[in-house]
């Protein structure tokens, strides 16, 4: 592959993935089978290699690459409704194949422009120093008297299911993505098929543009490049990324929370807003951590912060904070 600009995929590196195929693995929607790659990858790599350089020289993505099974998985043991179910996505092998090409070229041209507090998909980069960076900053905040941090843990409704095309294309196209890969990945998340399946019922398929299904894997990048925007502009205000994982860290001095407040404001209010993202406020938890003793006024902060949904749930912390997951 050439990393630099234009995408043109290799016989080599179609071959090397085919062969990395677990052959235990189910096949997709279109029936291809991960054994029948593996084991026929010197057949096979030649012919998917023309299919995917002229699908990248056309901006156009197969159909059959782009349709999905969505099988509903429980997220807890007693289900209430269907916001307890987990949407899995099982697409084409092949597809997924594909997408580890575009994925590798992708993260090559936009690694040196994304925020530096987004720890998913960087080079060596992990939760753990996500998490590590958080209680780097909430600590040493703390070594100054008077002091105490505020932590609300954002979490969007539906975040991949959210994902507008078009507006994900001026995003890509503002990283300096070339355009042809820009237009690929629009027509990518465009006018993909879904059915559901439940045991053995499959419903009729239905065709949506909107999104990228968290079963691609191409999807967690996406995200990252499309919630690049979004960041703190006070000094005082942290806002980490881990995805879809998204604590803002606010370090409060003098009692004076305004910098913090006016991030959560813009966050719900205008950023969430202008890019379709939606918080959802009953699992949106926000943390105190505050050492003082013995403080004039008594150290008692103001009240959680509040949406037009339910307010934000608050813990009381007295105790570094524990890693989110």
């Amino acid at each position: 592959m050439n990393p630099v600009t234009t995408l043109s995929i290799l016989e080599r590196d179609v071959n090397r993935l085919f062969k990395k195929q677990n052959p235990r693995k189910a096949a997709g929607p279109d029936s291809v089978s991960p054994s029948t790659l593996k084991y026929c990858a010197d057949q096979l790599s030649p012919v998917f290699t023309d299919i995917f350089n002229t699908s990248l020289e056309t901006c156009q993505v197969p159909a059959c690459f782009k349709a999905s099974t969505i099988i509903p998985v429980p997220k807890k043991t007693r289900i209430t409704g269907l916001n307890d179910y987990r949407p899995v996505t099982l697409t084409s092998v092949v597809m997924k194949s594909f997408e580890r090409l575009v994925l590798s070229h992708l993260k090559t041209l936009t690694d040196p422009l994304l925020d530096p507090l987004q720890f998913a998909y960087r080079a060596n980069r992990s939760v753990d120093d996500a998490v590590n960076m958080a209680h780097h900053f909430i600590l040493q905040h703390l070594d100054s008297p008077g002091t105490y941090a505020r932590i609300l843990f954002v979490d969007f409704n539906s975040a991949f299911n959210t994902i507008i095309p078009s507006l994900l294309h001026d995003k890509l196209s503002q990283l300096q993505v070339p355009d042809s890969t820009c237009k690929w990945i629009t027509d990518f998340l465009s006018d993909r098929k879904h059915r559901v399946k439940l045991g053995k019922h499959v419903s009729s398929s239905r065709t949506t543009s909107t999104g990228s299904p968290q079963g691609c894997v191409i999807s967690l990048l996406l995200f990252s490049l499309y919630t690049n925007s979004c960041t703190s502009s006070h000094q005082s205000v942290k806002l980490l990324k881990f995805a879809d994982d998204t604590p803002l860290i606010g370090l409060i001095s003098g009692g004076d929370e305004s910098a913090y407040r006016w991030e959560t404001d813009h966050l719900v209010t205008c950023w969430c807003r202008s890019n379709n993202l939606e918080l959802n406020a009953l699992k949106t938890v926000e943390m105190v951590v505050d050492f003082r003793k013995n403080a004039a006024p008594p150290p008692v902060p103001p009240g959680p912060v509040r949406f037009k949904d339910p307010e934000a749930s608050m813990k009381d912390c007295c105790r570094p904070l524990s890693p989110w997951t």
